[in-house]
This record gives C-alpha cells, structure tokens and sequence, in this order.
C-alpha cells in the first residue's frame, strides 16, 4: 500500500483501518496530522498565557501602591520568576509554533510538515514540562525565585523549585529544537514544484530564519542550566568565585542564548505582519527581498549583542563600545521593516477589518518598543536606568505586543 508524504496511522488521509479516523482524545494524543498538532500548540499556548496573565495580575496587584501588602519578597520573586518563564517558553514560543505546523504545509504546497511523529512527540513534551514548571509552587521552598535569567549564587541556593525549573526547561529546549528540526526540512525539501526560496511566502522566510536560531541558541540554555544543577548537586563550582568559578560567566553564557531568544520570539511575529499587511493592502509586500535579508541581518547580528544586558558587570571600556555599536547596528534592518510596511500600505486599497488594526497597532508600539530599546544600548544611559521600569517599558511592553496580536 502507497501513502502520501506526511500521512500515517492517526493522520487523516493515511492508512485505512481501525486507526484511520480517530475520535476523542486519541485524536489528540496520537495525532500526526499538522493542523491537529497546531491546534494543540495554540491550545496549550492559551492555557499558558492565562496562567502568566495571572501571575502578572498578582505582580501589579502588590505593586499597586508602595510597601508591603499581599505577598512576602521571596513570593513575590517567585511570582516574578515563574510569569517571565510561563510567558516566553509556555505562551508566546508554542503560539508561533502552533502558526508554524499550520501554516507552513500550506504555505510551501506540502502534504503535511516532514518528521509527523516527531513533531507530536515535540508538542507532548511541553504538558509534563509546564507540569513542572508551574507544579514548583508546590514543593519544599516553593518555586524558583531567582529570576526568569536564573542568575547564580541566587541559582545555587534556592530549594527543590529550582532543579525543576531546570528539567522543565530542558524539556521546552528538546521541544523547540525538535520543531525548529521539522520546519527547516519542510521548507528546504518540501516545498511544491517552481517555489523557490525566494518565492516563498515572509511568514515561512521568518520561520526558516527563526528555527536556525532555535537550534544553535537552545543548546547554549541547556548548556548554562546543566552547570547550575552539577553547581548545586555535584560539587562543581562553575559560578562559584571560591572554587575559581565566575558568576558573571553564566550571564555571558544565558545572553548568548538569551538575546537571540529575542528574536526567535520576535521574527515569526514580523512573518505575520508581513502577511496581513499586503492581504488588508491589495498591494504586494514592498521590498520582499530587501524583507528577506533584513530579517536573516537581525538574526546574525543577535549573535553579537549579547554582552549590552551587561553594561553593569564592570566590562572593559572598549567592549562597551563594541556592544554598544553592534547593538545601535540592529536598528537597521529593523527600520528596513518597518519602512517596507508602511511603503505596503501606501495608496493601497487599506480595508481596516481586525487583523489589520492589530497589525497596524503592532507597527506603532512595536517601532516604540524598537526605539527604547536603542536609547537603552547608549552605554551611559543604560548605567543610569538598569533594573528600572525604563527596561520593563522596553522588553515586556513590546512582547505584550506579540500576545496581544
């Protein structure tokens, strides 16, 4: 018997027989087929905006007026902790891989996304892993309350939440490199006959762009949290000045990850735009090439700006300069972007139904956003407003943008 490419037991349009039309929840938990599995990504991806919108409502709720009035500090960390972790790796990463698995097979004319099983193995990681994350409220100490960025000596000496924050982010790392796996061999291998590259539609360029920073940055997480977990349980002391280790060594490491990160949260996003832009414009996107590279530029240079989370750490004069440079050359490609957006939209036939104002709205908050983020990279600026609500109004307040689009 001959099966298309993509089908199986569990996915509509494979093999006949007892499995071939699943119902219930064997539907789900066996599922292969992409939209079923994309579905359960944005399912999942509700859930868990839901439980970090809590948290957030809880964080503004005690700092609605000076001093203390609900929760102790160390809670109120935890609360700080768990909504940054929530948010990131459980609400706005799964939303755009649940877009992905959708919208990808459609968009390169494939059957269905190119690994069927290991893409529903990469989707039932992630319940176990928000399990843990969430279920460490719930043990001796209570959750992780080092942060979001898990900085060591905090790191080190927290209780049991912490060793499962690490394994659940362990879990969300396998996850995404698995996704990121998938999309990239759809795209290169899958695509319908006479669509090239540079054919493709933006929302597959952002994701091909994306998943290629997934695979080389997850490792480098697992990598920084593995050698707090050997520093907590085995005696080594990677972070630990007293043993020759270095704490500022682990930021170096997490914002190696960690600024990428941005932009793999961030890009899908621009794909969306630069979708619902011309489709609300009656115009081709402007500038597609120009898009194109803008986007591969913004991910090359994440690799090289890690160090301006860092200004305060006591870095040399000159290295300030380089990230401060390298960070101010973001800018570019970003402006690119914007600019061919709103060259899109002008003298189109705008019809201004919801996508489009929600993407009309993510240009004005999101060139905002950008533009804070450029003062923040001036090096005697960022000294002056570090661990302040200047760089809440930066980095949280742009992400809020992707959530609520």
């Amino acid at each position: 018997m001959t099966t298309t490419a993509g089908s199986s037991d569990y996915a509509p349009g494979g093999h006949s027989g007892a499995h071939a039309h699943p119902h219930g929840w064997r539907r789900w938990l066996f599922a292969t087929n992409h939209k079923d599995i994309g579905t359960l990504y944005l399912w999942f991806s509700v859930t868990m905006f839901m439980v970090g919108g809590v948290l957030a409502l809880l964080i503004r709720l005690e700092l609605f007026q000076p001093g203390l009035q609900f929760f102790q500090p160390e809670l109120y960390n935890q609360f700080v902790t768990m909504h940054g972790l929530v948010m990131i790796f459980g609400a706005i990463m799964p939303a755009f891989v649940g877009f992905a698995n959708w919208m990808v097979p459609l968009q390169v004319g494939a059957a269905d996304m190119a690994f069927a099983r290991m893409n529903n193995f990469s989707f039932w990681l992630l319940p176990p892993a928000a399990s843990l994350l969430v279920g460490s409220f719930f043990v001796a100490g209570g959750a992780n309350a080092a942060g979001w960025t898990m900085y060591p000596p905090l790191s080190v000496q927290m209780g049991p939440g912490m060793d499962m924050t690490i394994f659940a982010v362990h879990m969300m790392g396998v996850s995404s490199i698995m996704g990121a796996i998938n999309i990239i061999t759809t795209i290169l291998n899958l695509r319908a006959p006479g669509m090239s590259l540079m054919k493709m539609p933006m929302f597959c360029w952002t994701w091909l762009i994306t998943a290629y920073l997934l695979i080389a940055v997850m490792p480098v997480l697992a990598t920084a949290v593995t050698m707090i977990l050997t520093d907590r349980h085995f005696g080594t002391t990677f972070f630990n000045a007293a043993g020759a280790g270095d704490p500022v060594m682990y930021q170096h490491i997490f914002w190696f990850f960690g600024h990428p990160e941005v932009y793999i949260m961030i890009l899908p996003g621009f794909g969306i735009i630069s979708q619902v832009i011309p489709a609300f414009s009656r115009k081709a996107l402007f500038g597609y090439a120009s898009m194109v590279y803008a986007t591969a530029a913004i991910a090359i240079i994440s690799f090289i700006v890690w160090a301006h989370h860092m200004f305060t750490t006591g870095m040399p004069v000159t290295g300030q300069l380089f990230f401060m440079y390298a960070t101010m050359l973001v800018a570019v490609p970003t402006g690119v972007k914007v600019f061919n957006w709103v060259a899109t939209m002008w003298k189109g036939s705008l019809s201004f139904e919801s996508p489009m104002l929600f993407a009309v709205g993510f240009i004005w908050v999101f060139t905002i956003g950008g533009f804070t983020g450029l003062i923040l990279s001036v090096a005697p600026i960022d000294v002056q407003v570090q661990d302040t609500y200047y760089v809440v109004a930066h980095f949280p307040h742009f992400l809020s943008v992707l959530a609520a689009g």
